[in-house]
């Protein structure tokens, strides 16, 4: 077996420190969402969404058994989402910045990092770099939206189950869902150091 062949099978663990999620924290990523006071008007602390792209879903999510490691990160083109434990309880999510290529930066100067890819949904991205994934722990009563196209793996938890709200599109998980595999390509798992 060459060389570049068994170091593909080979695969190293990422540990990342959890960072805690707060407004400053995760701004490159989207927004932390906490409880207002009720009748305070619309503006910047709330979630800024965009789901112009279809019909929007919210529903209730039953994940069973989400430890704190992964080795897929996904985005969504398409839409903005939110995501939020039921009853506030401790959960974590990993993320690396939106990536997208718009069509107009197609035919002006090309990125200079990375390779840009053609995803199965019809957009190019740039593939998340190893050392651009981060990790946050959200507690409490609070909620966390993610711009377009930011990569994220998770809710993970150590719990055995959990339950999330989530809002995103009706079809987001059959005609927007982008998946990066870090094992494949990188031959990297990541573990989260809490």
């Amino acid at each position: 077996m060459e060389k570049s062949e068994e170091m593909k099978k080979q695969k190293a663990v990422v540990t990342v420190k959890a960072i805690e999620a707060t407004i400053d924290s995760f701004k490159e990523y989207g927004q932390v969402i906490q409880a207002s006071s009720d009748g305070e008007e619309f503006g910047p602390q709330d979630a800024q969404l965009d789901l112009s792209s279809g019909t929007p879903r919210f529903y209730i999510m039953h994940l069973k058994e989400r430890p704190l490691k992964f080795s897929t990160i996904t985005h969504h083109a398409s839409v903005t989402q939110c995501l939020g434990s039921i009853g506030g309880h401790v959960w974590y999510l990993g993320v690396s910045k939106p990536s997208i290529v718009e069509p107009k930066d197609l035919t002006g100067v090309m990125p200079t990092t990375g390779i840009i890819v053609q995803s199965h949904c019809g957009h190019s991205y740039i593939p998340p770099a190893v050392e651009d994934v981060r990790v946050f722990r959200i507690t409490g009563p609070k909620f966390l939206k993610l711009n377009r196209g930011t990569w994220h793996a998770g809710p993970l938890f150590k719990a055995d189950n959990m339950d999330f709200y989530n809002l995103e599109l009706s079809n987001t998980n059959v005609v927007d869902h982008t998946t990066h595999n870090f094992i494949k390509e990188n031959a990297v798992v990541f573990s989260i150091d809490e």
